[in-house]
C-alpha cells in the first residue's frame, strides 16, 4: 500500500474512529485501525467488538492495499504534523510496518496482518428510515444525562428509541433513566420506523453519535434489527450491538395526578439551586424546596460546614407545601430545558415531581424526591 492524503482529511477520519478504540486492550488488534487504500479514497474502521465505526476519506493511492496500525499512535503523530501538510503511507514489501512520512518528520509503525481485523457483521435490518441530524441529536442531547451508570441493571445502561403513539401521532420516542430521575423526549416519527422494534442503544454508542450528528444539515439514515443498529451519517458508518434486555415499564412511573403547578425562571432557578447547594456534601447534595403562596424558599443543611438559604419568586397559589431534591439531578434536568420557564408539577414531599418546558418540545423529566 502507498498512499499521499491531506493531513486535515486523514487527522479528521482519525478522529472519528479512534474514539472506539480502548486503551487497554488484551487482544493487541483491537488496539489498531484497519487502513484500506482502494480507487481514490482511504477507508478506516476501528471496532470495541461492540462498536464499529468506519469512514471514507479522499487519498491518493499510488498502490492500493490494506494494513493494520496502532490507532491513538498515528492519531497522535497525524496531530503533531503540521497544518496543510501531506502525508505519505507506505507498507514494507513484507508488510510488518508502516511509514509515515511528512515534510523531515518519518515514523516506523508495527502493522498487524488486515486478515485478524474482526469484522462486525451486520447481518439483516428489519427496518430503515432517515431522520434529520437535529432532530436525532435534541432525542439524545434531551435524555442522554439521565442514562444509568450501574453496571447490575444493564439494561438502563442506555436510551431506549421506540415508536408510539401520542395524541392521534405517531411518534420516535427516546427514554433514559437510572431510577432517581427519568427524561423523555419525543420527535414526530420518521416513514419507515413504523413498527420497529424497541432498541436500548448502549452509552458508549450514545458518546459517540452525539459527536457525530454535530452538522444540522445533514440527514441521518437509521438501520434497525432485534440485535444492532448501523446509521450512516455521510462518509461515516457506525454499527453497534444493542443492549439485549428489556427497558422498563416507563409510563407506570410518569405521574398523572400532579395538581400543584410551579412556574419559575429557569435560568434563576438553576443559579439559585448552583449557589445554595455550594454548602452541601457531595454524597447527600440534599436541597429543601418550601414552596407557599408566589414564593419559593430554596434550603440546603450541612452538618459539617453550615447552612444556606436562597429566595425566588414563582407562580405558584396552592397549598404551602416542601419537597427535596438532589440538586445535581436538579441541576442536569435545567440545563435541558431551552424556555424561559420550568413548569413544576407536585403532588406531596414523597410522590415523583414532573417538570416541563415551556418552549414546547416533546420533552419532560421525572424526578423522585429526597427526604430533607
Amino acid at each position: 500500500m502507498r498512499i499521499t492524503i491531506e493531513r486535515s482529511n486523514l487527522l479528521k477520519s482519525l478522529n472519528h474512529v479512534h474514539r472506539v478504540v480502548e486503551r487497554r486492550n488484551t487482544i493487541p488488534i483491537l488496539s489498531n485501525v484497519l487502513l484500506k487504500a482502494d480507487g481514490q479514497k482511504l477507508d478506516m474502521k476501528a471496532t470495541d467488538l461492540d462498536l464499529e465505526i468506519t469512514e471514507a476519506t479522499p487519498a491518493s493511492v499510488e498502490q492500493p492495499g490494506a494494513t493494520t496500525v496502532p490507532a491513538h499512535l498515528l492519531y497522535d503523530i497525524v496531530r503533531k504534523l503540521p497544518d496543510g501538510s501531506e502525508v505519505l503511507l507506505a507498507t514494507s514489501t513484507d508488510g510488518g510496518a508502516m511509514t509515515v512520512q511528512s515534510g523531515r518528520s518519518k515514523f516506523s509503525l508495527q502493522c498487524l496482518p488486515e486478515s485478524d481485523f474482526p469484522d462486525l457483521t451486520a447481518g439483516t435490518f428489519t427496518h430503515s428510515f432517515k431522520l434529520k441530524a437535529t432532530d436525532l441529536k435534541m432525542l439524545i442531547d434531551r435524555t442522554q444525562f439521565a442514562i444509568s451508570t450501574e453496571e447490575t441493571r444493564y439494561y438502563l445502561n442506555g436510551i431506549f428509541f421506540h415508536t408510539i403513539e401520542s395524541n392521534g401521532e405517531l411518534k420516535l420516542r427516546a427514554v433514559a433513566t437510572d431510577g432517581h430521575r427519568l427524561a423523555r423526549a419525543d420527535v414526530d416519527a420518521p416513514s419507515g420506523s413504523e413498527g420497529m422494534p424497541g432498541i436500548i442503544i448502549p452509552r458508549k454508542t450514545v458518546g459517540e453519535l452525539q459527536k457525530l450528528v454535530d452538522n444540522p444539515e445533514t440527514t441521518v439514515t437509521v438501520e434497525v434489527s432485534d440485535a444492532k443498529i448501523r446509521l450512516t451519517i455521510g462518509s461515516i458508518v457506525m454499527t453497534s450491538k444493542l443492549i439485549d434486555g428489556t427497558f422498563p415499564d416507563y409510563q407506570r412511573v410518569i405521574p398523572t395526578g400532579n395538581d400543584k403547578e410551579m412556574r419559575v425562571d429557569c435560568t434563576t432557578f438553576a443559579q439559585a439551586v448552583d449557589r445554595v447547594s455550594t454548602i452541601s456534601s457531595e454524597r447527600g447534595r440534599a436541597v429543601k424546596l418550601a414552596l407557599s403562596d408566589g414564593q419559593l424558599m430554596l434550603t440546603v443543611n450541612n452538618p459539617d460546614s453550615g447552612s444556606a438559604t436562597e429566595e425566588v419568586a414563582v407562580g405558584y397559589d396552592t397549598d404551602a407545601m416542601e419537597i427535596g431534591f438532589n440538586a445535581k439531578y436538579l441541576l442536569d434536568i435545567t440545563a435541558q430545558l431551552s424556555g424561559e420557564e420550568a413548569i413544576f408539577l407536585l403532588a406531596d414531599a414523597g410522590s415523583p415531581t414532573l417538570i416541563r418546558d415551556t418552549a414546547g418540545d416533546d420533552a419532560l423529566y421525572v424526578l423522585m424526591p429526597m427526604r430533607v
